[in-house]
């Protein structure tokens, strides 16, 4: 009988489901979107819903096994992934009460208390666990001792949102490392909590077991069966984040690989050792990878396929975005000067973005339009990836030979061959581009046994559809403009600063 994995993926705006074989070949999806809504009264509240979320996941988990058209006993395993950062909290009858999203940023208050009580404690931290304040666990748990002491009381338990997930098919709480470490409090080199982080923010011990990606948590409940109609036999294994299950998604799992992610946000990832040293200016984030004894540096840039979007529904006239590519392509490297401004270089220690505008306009309206414009949009992403990079480079001392180049803004040929003369490096883009759901399918697949590791899952199921060559001419360009745009960005920066212009983002207590 033939072998299939189940996987949910719960990312920011969607939920969904989907089956593939042993093979790497997707059977099956059922997908829908959900809200993450704001607590009234909260400023920046992004909260999860758990209720409705499992309420989805059944329904997705159920009509992707119908319109597979195979029996629930031929799913042998299934595992999740999630959006990063996003956490739900328990009672000690491990009872959901309380849930966030991924850029929850109610707690500013709490970062300014800590960074004022210690000085030093975001850095201690910061040297152990590659997170900073922003994004990681304990401001937001703290907000919640501060402000719902009641709900706080009750707390027993947290984990992250993929973890909540498989919870709720097996019972079983556990969670991950490459999740589990977005949230801080954890140790890279140990690849475990860090619970002193907790202690010394007065926070209690709310961590569950850590069990690595790919081990198996238990099997489908009988609850979760008759929910789901998945088989009590069926293995429910652990997953991870999104993104780093994604990039071993992508083959991306020996020491020194490099991938860049091009979607609503894009993240530069580069595999480095789990015991490399941590830069004092924590201007990179780092994460534990999916992979044993191996973490990865992450630069983030900001808003860049939101921004496209934005750019497209407001000036594209109802073009597609291969239409607007078409257009750029005809526009020659440097797009006549201009300069974008939307997100910054990674500076995860102090992180915030200058007000978004266009520099260096002129009224020549054959160089000045829509297709200059489009182009240097997308010339700006891969130049902030390129600083990005090199800044990864420059702390850990890896350097990458080549990039993999996935998720949607990777089917533009031209934006994969700027990516190429920007960075100098071969650009790699794979077949399959979404590559976080068969990462996960990869974590079953190792869990179920049919897989010894991601790195045989990789060689076995990865395909490379188009590889691109940097033009070192262009690269040259490229690297002037990178200067350029560096002065220009911190004189848009100064505006901000000063009060005249307002941030694109800037991160809880900045």
């Amino acid at each position: 009988m033939s072998r299939y994995f189940l996987v949910i993926d719960a990312g920011t705006g969607s939920i969904r489901s989907i089956i593939f074989d042993t093979l790497g070949n997707q059977i099956a999806i059922a997908q829908y979107e959900w809200d993450h809504v704001a607590e009234e009264g909260v400023n920046g509240s992004m909260g999860f819903d758990f209720v409705r979320g499992w309420e989805l996941a059944k329904r997705c988990i159920r009509e992707s096994i119908a319109a597979a058209r195979i029996e629930a006993s031929a799913i042998v395993a299934v595992s999740a992934s999630s959006m990063r950062e996003g956490i739900v909290v328990y009672d000690d009858q491990k009872r959901e009460i309380w849930g966030i999203a991924n850029v929850d940023s109610r707690a500013g208050s709490e970062v300014a208390f800590l960074k004022r009580h210690d000085p030093f404690l975001e850095k201690r931290c910061y040297a152990s666990s590659g997170q900073t304040f922003a994004l990681s666990a304990a401001p937001r748990l703290l907000w919640l001792k501060n402000n719902r002491p009641s709900l706080y009381e009750r707390a027993r338990y947290f984990t992250m949102i993929s973890d909540w997930i498989l919870f709720k098919l097996s019972g079983e709480l556990a969670s991950e490392p490459s999740n589990a470490g977005t949230a801080g409090a954890f140790s890279l080199m140990r690849r475990d909590w860090n619970k002193s982080e907790f202690e010394q923010c007065g926070l209690k011990d709310l961590f569950v077991p850590i069990r690595e990606s790919g081990e198996v948590l238990g099997k489908v409940s009988s609850q979760a069966s008759q929910e789901t109609g998945l088989s009590s036999e069926t293995l429910v294994v652990m997953g991870g984040g999104d993104v780093q299950i994604g990039t071993a998604g992508l083959g991306a799992s020996k020491l020194g690989d490099a991938v860049v992610l091009g979607g609503s946000f894009w993240q530069q990832v580069v595999n480095i050792p789990s015991d490399a040293a941590l830069s004092d200016t924590m201007e990179l984030r780092v994460n534990p990878h999916v992979v044993r004894g191996m973490s990865q540096a992450e630069g983030i840039t900001f808003f860049t396929g939101l921004v496209m979007r934005w750019f497209r529904n407001t000036f594209g006239c109802g073009k597609s975005y291969a239409e607007l590519e078409a257009l750029a392509s005809s526009v020659p490297p440097g797009s006549y000067g201009i300069v974008p401004i939307f997100s910054d270089r990674m500076n995860y220690g102090e992180w915030i973005h200058a007000s978004p505008s266009f520099l260096g306009l002129g009224l020549d309206e054959s160089k000045y339009n829509v297709a200059s414009m489009f182009r240097s949009l997308e010339e700006n992403a891969c130049i902030v990836s390129a600083i990005n990079l090199d800044n990864i480079k420059a702390f850990s001392g890896v350097s990458p030979t080549s990039l993999t180049f996935a998720s949607g803004a990777s089917n533009g040929t031209l934006w994969s061959q700027i990516l190429a003369d920007v960075s100098g490096l071969e650009v790699r883009v794979p077949v399959v581009k979404e590559a976080t759901a068969l990462g996960v399918a990869m974590a079953a697949g190792i869990g179920a046994g049919v897989y010894g590791s991601f790195e045989e899952a990789g060689k076995n199921i990865v395909k490379i559809e188009r590889v691109y060559e940097p033009d070192t001419a262009n690269h040259a360009r490229y690297a002037q403009m990178k200067e350029r745009w560096l002065k220009a960005y911190a004189k848009q920066m100064e505006l901000v600063r000063e009060g005249t212009l307002e941030p694109m983002w800037k991160a809880p207590g900045i």
